[in-house]
């Protein structure tokens, strides 16, 4: 396929996958920033914390799901030349996600006492006091997440990652600035913490807002608050956006269940899980990057009607990852001993995290693209039912039912559910979406 003829070149490629691994990994190294200046004010602190966080990243996914929905639509509408069209479709995404976060902002002001009895149960009254501070303050941030996750997504859809990669970068600098002042310098505990994030999120928000209304940009949103809902466009939306947010919400709650099996094996277990944990979000940073670049460059390819390039571009961005998944992710592996030792763990629990982070490994470099990025490919086609249905069965019976088998009845303790992950449930999804994808039944899902 000659340069000329293709829909996006190897640079534009590279220029939109770059940045979002840069973003990705960004993000990640404030976080871990982040928990370790919440540290300081007391275990109460992060406990509440994390809690809360908990939630906040359920809501995340589902204002993420939306603008995959809204960045499917318009991409395709892209792709078939459509401008308008998708410049509509990029308007109505941002008052979904408007409307939605405020709605959601309202409920859990109104229900925030019951909240955090229904999903903690009975925690001290220390932890319960600093979740329900973090959380009434960080509740005024959600309109950020919404209004931010929608904005990313449009300025993707147009190829300009970097725009995303640049605003990502100055709230997590304002996170952490406000972070290290209230926490640091005005001693407010978990309040300061929810302080940083409040204002980083609000920023974001305005920044986005800010360029979505610039006329110059591809895809904009009005200038106007008299926004007259167009519910044909709204359908298509949330006909990709509500399987997506479903299948994030329930696969989330899935983990939540799978965390709580792991501590059933002990203190050592749990340590060495959330290290695994935090290693193994680094390793999938280029895949991760990848199927977000997916959606903007197959939603094109459809649009245009050209399934032949859709095919093309989703065997090279599969390549691509395989191939950063393996240079990235066996150095790291191999270079274990030297990394657990910034945690000071015990023997038990560094020879778990190890056991752990090697079937990690195994599952990134064999089936993790197929089984991440291959469907996000098919989601940017319309064909997003069956990929909702096919994670969700899979999270809850081969993976929830493996972690079982492997840890209790096979005997394996807490690797048993890393075992699981990669061997059962990644191993059969991968099986199931190429089975899929082979079969052509994506190529008749178009949105538009």
């Amino acid at each position: 396929m000659k340069d000329r003829e293709k829909i996006f070149s190897d640079r534009a490629l590279l220029q939109l996958m770059i940045p979002l691994m840069m973003e990705l990994a960004l993000t990640l190294v404030v976080g871990l920033t982040d928990s370790i200046m919440v540290s300081s004010a007391g275990e109460a602190a992060v406990s509440g914390v994390s809690l809360v966080d908990t939630v906040m990243q359920l809501l995340i996914y589902i204002f993420a799901a939306m603008a995959t929905g809204g960045a499917v639509v318009a991409g395709q509408y892209l792709g078939s030349k459509k401008n308008g069209e998708a410049r509509k479709a990029a308007t109505e995404l941002v008052w979904i996600n408007g409307g939605l976060s405020v709605l959601i902002t309202a409920a859990v002001l109104l229900l925030s006492e019951w909240m955090l009895s229904a999903l903690f149960g009975s925690i001290t009254e220390d932890v319960y006091e600093n979740a329900k501070a973090y959380l009434l303050i960080t509740a005024f941030s959600i309109p950020g997440i919404g209004i931010y996750e929608a904005g990313a997504a449009i300025f993707r859809t147009m190829g300009n990652a970097k725009i995303t990669m640049k605003v990502s970068a100055l709230m997590n600098l304002i996170n952490i600035t406000g972070n290290a002042l209230f926490i640091y310098g005005f001693s407010m505990g978990s309040r300061g913490a929810a302080l940083g994030t409040l204002i980083s999120r609000l920023v974001a928000a305005m920044c986005m807002a800010i360029l979505l209304l610039n006329s110059k940009w591809e895809l904009h949103v009005e200038k106007t608050w008299r926004h007259r809902v167009q519910w044909d466009m709204v359908k298509r939306i949330l006909k990709v956006g509500v399987p997506g947010g479903i299948e994030n919400g329930i696969f989330q709650l899935g983990k939540v269940v799978l965390l709580s099996f792991v501590s059933l094996f002990g203190t050592a277990a749990i340590a060495a899980n959330a290290v695994t944990q935090t290693i193994a979000s680094i390793q999938v940073i280029p895949g991760s990057a990848i199927q977000l670049g997916i959606v903007t460059v197959v939603s094109r390819c459809i649009g245009a009607g050209d399934y032949e390039q859709a095919a093309y571009y989703n065997r090279k961005l599969l390549k691509f990852t395989y191939i950063a998944l393996v240079m990235l992710d066996i150095p790291i592996f191999l270079g274990l001993p030297w990394i657990l030792r910034f945690y000071h763990l015990s023997p038990d629990t560094a020879r778990l995290t190890t056991e752990m982070v090697f079937w990690h490994t195994l599952g990134a470099v064999t089936v993790w693209p197929l089984t991440f990025d291959l469907p996000a490919s098919m989601r940017a086609a319309g064909d997003v039912r069956f990929a909702m249905v096919t994670s969700i069965v899979s999270m809850w019976v081969f993976r929830l039912g493996g972690a079982y088998l492997f840890a209790e009845v096979l005997g394996f303790g807490a690797v048993g559910v890393w075992m699981a992950m990669a061997m059962l449930d990644w191993g059969l999804r991968a099986v199931i979406f190429c089975i899929r994808y082979h079969s052509g039944k994506w190529k008749m899902k178009k949105v538009i």
